[in-house]
């Protein structure tokens, strides 16, 4: 019997020292938490937040910045984080502006119709991408102003715009024009502005956008290019027709419905008349996750499955479709930050190597270097100032010379990459070999 205590002594001992590291190392997290830059990407991801804040202009951009800055300083506030609408309630309570919301209060320019938000130049969906940040502002004291031009933004989207023949509503003030962009920037806001106002009616809403939009701009592949399969079409529409599988338009949708996804398993029970009613809500939320989960999982098959042609360096080219363009950062970044996403949201879909590898070599990509047109060896994030390199025209998508000074929405989109690793660590999908 003496002899038998030894090993039992040996086990209690060892869970205690396993115990004790174990609670080391999440205090260590928990610390780590208060810090928004905690692991090293392999590039200096403060400087290309900087920069990426200081070259937005347009209304897209600064939402897309707006969102950046929530995800990786307020990621409590975020529809990625643990309880986001709680977190919410609380802003009231809070002494001094979250950096998103300082940077959205300082660049919404309060407007009518489909510049509620912003001057969209034409578009509905671009100031769209600035109304997450409204509604959170609409909730502390002294900026009530914004959440009203949320509201007006909402009604201008649902009420105001031109849609299409299957209700897909249009990108474009003026005509019928559907982009892969705007999956990311009306869908989301009305996804949380229906949290927000407890409308299950235009949650519904904001998933069929997603649907609506994959009916019409999903590429129909051919036997000859099955590798395509999933895959989006980048602009259909009157104007700007452009049928190409754009890299960046893919990430864009992909992004989006990962927001819209994380919108409707985070938001808290709708209000419902009778037991009846709120079995049915529960029915349709949890097929809206398998649907908003399989579309996103289709586009992101079809990224990883174009085969070596569509890549360059390893990044996306510029077009999926079209060997003889650049390898390019931006659509590269936010697809790869789409997978962290879904890794922690669906972990039993996206939390495997398949997809997790994938995304890691694109994030290390970034860190290293690359071979420059003029044959000198260029960092893809300058350590000076944190630009990004090799990235596509912002303003010009089939430019076939690579952007080399550094492109807003894509600084944004490595900001959104470093974030969604960060938190697929804390999530224990991820690991960054220190912890």
């Amino acid at each position: 019997m003496r002899h038998s205590m030894f090993p039992l002594l040996s086990l209690l001992f060892l869970i205690s020292q396993w115990s004790t590291a174990c609670a080391s190392t999440l205090s260590s997290l928990r610390v780590r938490r208060r810090n928004p830059f905690p692991f090293d990407p392999g590039f200096p991801i403060d400087k290309v937040i900087v920069t990426a804040l200081n070259i937005s202009t347009y209304s897209w951009e600064l939402g897309t910045a707006t969102e950046a800055l929530l995800e990786l300083y307020s990621p409590e506030l975020s529809v990625f984080g643990d309880s986001p609408f709680e977190a919410a309630k609380n802003l009231s309570t809070w002494s001094i502006l979250p950096h998103a919301l300082a940077y959205a209060a300082e660049k919404i320019v309060i407007g009518t119709g489909p510049n509620a938000l912003s001057d969209g130049d034409g578009a509905v969906g671009d100031p769209a991408s600035l109304g997450v940040g409204a509604v959170l502002l609409g909730k502390v004291e002294g900026y009530e102003r914004f959440g009203a031009a949320a509201a007006a933004e909402y009604e201008f989207i649902t009420q105001g715009a031109p849609r299409a023949w299957n209700g897909a509503i249009s990108h474009r003030v003026e005509y019928v024009e559907l982009w892969a962009d705007f999956i990311y920037m009306a869908p989301p806001f009305l996804a949380y502005y229906a949290v927000e106002t407890r409308n299950i009616t235009l949650l519904r809403e904001a998933v069929y956008q997603c649907q609506a939009y994959r009916q019409i701009l999903q590429y129909n592949t051919t036997t000859a290019d099955k590798n395509f399969e999933g895959l989006w079409e980048h602009i259909l529409g009157p104007v700007k027709n452009d049928p190409g599988l754009w890299s960046t338009g893919n990430s864009w949708a992909a992004a989006g419905m990962a927001r819209v996804l994380a919108t409707v398993m985070k938001a808290p029970a709708f209000p419902s008349s009778d037991d009846t009613e709120a079995q049915e809500i529960a029915i349709w939320r949890k097929n809206a996750v398998k649907t908003l989960t399989d579309f996103i999982k289709e586009i992101v098959d079809g990224a990883i499955g174009a085969g070596p042609t569509a890549y360059d360096n390893k990044l996306t080219r510029n077009y999926y479709n079209n060997p003889d363009i650049f390898g390019e950062t931006s659509g590269s970044s936010l697809m790869a930050a789409t997978v962290y996403r879904l890794a922690v949201l669906v972990p039993d879909v996206f939390g495997n190597d398949k997809y997790i590898q994938w995304a890691e070599g694109i994030r290390t990509t970034f860190g290293g270097t690359f071979v420059n047109a003029d044959g000198t060896i260029l960092e893809h994030v300058d350590r000076d100032n944190g630009t990004v390199r090799p990235a596509v025209n912002p303003l010009a998508w089939t430019d076939t010379n690579p952007w080399m000074t550094g492109s807003p929405e894509g600084q944004s989109f490595v900001a959104l990459l470093y974030a969604s690793w960060r938190d697929c660590i804390y999530a224990a999908q991820c690991w960054n070999g220190l912890i």
